[in-house]
């Protein structure tokens, strides 16, 4: 058997994805492949299954990939896992018949599937945080509860961003993730905007940037997208103080 050249062994070979980044990697796949099939859409001509079966076909393959990735990391059965299971399985179903269906039909199928599978990516995270508490990624320190929110909104498609006059904007849902939130999240390496991939804002409008997750930002959300975000305490003299004994005995009497 031949050694490997000592030189090799300088490099740091990445660890693969676990299997919740797995999730969120695919939850950005089908969103840009339902970006696709917006902007497909905006033309006049209709369109074959053709155009998108090939794209269908791959994330179907990769949903089931996902989720062997899943039944590969061993963990005890439970009602949560068996539905994490069988929604990503739905997933794979939905993506295969959209190949053959012709764009607009095929949108429908897999239009909930980037929140399904960040669905999937939450659920899973928190079955193996409680049963492999030790070896549990350790949580980005770096982010606040907004970023947070911020981060786990884009994973699921619903960021895009525009311009006009010279102003940028934000297009989310509640949540709403602000520019300056977007702009601190692009600063740290965590998203990035692909321009011109999303739909428009409005009939005849210019197609606007989709925000999606770097490689950086998925595993930095993946380390704490299980975890109940750390709100702000709240402000002093807002805590409700017991009433004193004469008085709650007053109260008692009215």
């Amino acid at each position: 058997m031949t050694e490997p050249p000592a030189e090799a062994l300088l490099f740091d070979v990445p660890p693969p994805p676990t299997p919740v980044e797995r999730l969120l990697h695919l939850a950005d796949q089908y969103t840009q492949h339902n970006d696709a099939l917006d902007l497909l859409l905006r033309i006049t001509a209709p369109s074959g299954p053709d155009t998108h079966a090939a794209s269908a076909l791959r994330l179907a393959a990769d949903t089931q990939s996902a989720i062997k990735a899943i039944q590969g990391e061993r963990l005890y059965e439970s009602v949560e896992l068996a539905e994490t299971v069988m929604r990503l399985q739905q997933l794979a179903f939905l993506a295969t018949a959209s190949g053959d269906l012709r764009a607009g039909t095929a949108r429908g199928l897999t239009a909930l599937a980037p929140e399904a599978a960040v669905s999937c990516a939450v659920t899973l995270a928190a079955e193996t945080r409680r049963r492999r508490w030790a070896s549990a990624p350790v949580a980005d320190q770096r982010l606040t509860a907004v970023q947070c929110d911020a981060l786990a909104e884009i994973a699921r498609g619903h960021v895009v961003a525009g311009s006009s006059l010279d102003r940028e904007f934000t297009r989310s849902r509640e949540p709403k993730v602000l520019m300056s939130t977007l702009r601190a999240l692009e600063a740290k390496g965590l998203v990035e905007r692909t321009a011109n991939s999303a739909h428009a804002a409005y009939v005849g409008g210019p197609p606007q940037d989709r925000v999606r997750l770097t490689a950086t930002g998925i595993t930095s959300l993946a380390s704490v997208i299980e975890l109940p975000p750390a709100r702000p305490s709240a402000a002093p003299g807002t805590t409700p103080h017991p009433l004193p004994a004469t008085a709650q005995a007053t109260a008692r009497s009215r």
